[in-house]
């Protein structure tokens, strides 16, 4: 599988504006307000999840790995992985 080059510079320049499928942006949405405060997200916001399709499995899943990578993110970041 390759990656989509145009689509990968949209994601990266901003995913809201990105042409993705519904279900993917209520996806990212969610992981960037987890990853910004998770305690701000509520039952409206798993809502949401559902909403376009998420049953509790693929909550729980986009949940753990987006949580994962903040985690292994800051703990690479504090001991200073990948700084000269």
């Amino acid at each position: 599988m390759t990656l989509d080059k145009a689509l990968v510079e949209a994601l990266e320049k901003d995913y809201t504006t990105a042409p993705i499928s519904p279900q993917d942006r209520v996806m990212l949405d969610h992981v960037v307000k987890l990853t910004k405060d998770a305690t701000k997200i509520w039952k409206d916001d798993i809502d949401r999840l559902r909403a376009v399709g998420f049953d509790d499995r693929g909550i729980l899943q986009i949940t753990l790995i987006a949580s994962w990578f903040n985690y292994i993110n800051r703990v690479a970041d504090a001991l200073g992985v990948g700084r000269e």
